[in-house]
């Protein structure tokens, strides 16, 4: 419908599991190497995403790379097998910091950063390490790697032009959607806004094919095909000052997306949560970064550096959340 068919499939998607294939306590804290927080909290996030822990523990990827010097997929491997299959209480994630130009220029060892781009560079990462090899592979091929096969979706962006009424529609792939929370006190309602029309006139005007110049147009971003795992970001930079949206926003256990979707009739598109990141701190450039994770026993864990501690649901959606996972 308007998007092009992958030539390839990477990744076979009956091979991807998304329940955990073995149930256990959770694995080690994370030892903070100076700064660290934000990387370590996105490594937990990461490593107790069910599929993606499947995955990287059956040693499958590493078994087949040929890859000389850099790859995420033996990095990331080689953390979630020390942490969730060895005996101790902290890991020291040496590799990943060691390694952390390669994963983003924007990152220095010594020097604070943020857990999004840190997310954002080290799926990006990863893609790049599952396409390492396969050369000549078109873009929609690309979208069928293990990574976005868990974390990639498609976004569906309509624009109406407002004198004629033609309609243009295109399709983006994405690994995490970004929400203004400005006005919104509850991630239903951000989505909701999200996918609300929005006018494009004044310097904002597109180009309409059928009336040949700039025009007031309308435009619709939806979800169009959902991913195995959705993740947001509550955008909480309230300009580029540095200034934090510091309220809390409502966001649910249990998610449905199929409100959002280009098609919104039809069965609900369920999601759980499994993990999120907190900011604290007053200000976007300082404080500190921990999460909550769901573990393979079913239970909840504060992850703040090397502690992680057991805590109820009841805590985990009470927190001024930054980052939020949900598995299908």
């Amino acid at each position: 419908e308007g998007m092009a068919l992958p030539q390839r499939i990477l990744f076979p998607p009956e091979a991807i599991c998304m329940d955990w294939q073995r149930r256990q306590r959770p694995g080690a804290g994370l030892c903070n190497l100076g700064s660290t927080c934000y990387i370590n909290v996105i490594l937990q996030c990461l490593t107790y995403t069910p599929p993606l822990a499947n995955y990287l523990l059956s040693g499958d990827h590493s078994h087949l790379c040929h890859q000389q010097g850099f790859c995420m997929m033996c990095i990331m491997e080689a953390h979630v097998r020390k942490v969730l299959r060895s005996s101790a209480n902290v890991v020291w994630p040496r590799a990943v910091v060691r390694d952390l130009k390669f994963i983003g220029e924007e990152f220095e060892p010594d020097m604070a950063g943020d857990a999004y781009e840190f997310l954002s560079c080290a799926l990006e990462a990863m893609q790049r390490a599952c396409l390492s090899g396969s050369s000549d592979v078109d873009i929609s091929s690309e979208t069928t790697t293990i990574i976005h096969q868990i974390f990639g979706g498609f976004l569906k962006s309509r624009v109406i032009c407002l004198r004629c009424q033609a309609v243009s529609d295109s399709y983006k792939a994405f690994l995490h959607v970004l929400l203004d929370i400005k006005a919104p006190s509850s991630l239903t309602t951000a989505l909701e806004d999200f996918v609300t029309p929005k006018k494009l006139d004044g310097k904002y005007c597109l180009k309409c094919s059928k009336c040949g110049k700039k025009v007031t147009s309308s435009r619709r971003v939806t979800v169009h095909r959902v991913p195995k795992v959705f993740t947001v970001c509550l955008e909480r930079a309230a300009d580029h000052t540095g200034k934090k949206i510091s309220k809390i926003v409502d966001y649910p256990e249990y998610l449905d997306l199929r409100p959002y979707m280009s098609d919104t009739a039809g069965e609900p598109l369920l999601y759980s949560l499994y993990a999120l990141v907190v900011h604290s701190g007053d200000t976007c450039l300082d404080g500190h970064f921990f999460c909550y994770t769901k573990a393979s026993n079913g239970l909840w864990y504060k992850m703040d550096d090397e502690s992680v501690d057991n805590c109820g649901i009841h805590a985990v959606l009470r927190q001024q959340a930054y980052l939020l996972f949900y598995a299908r």
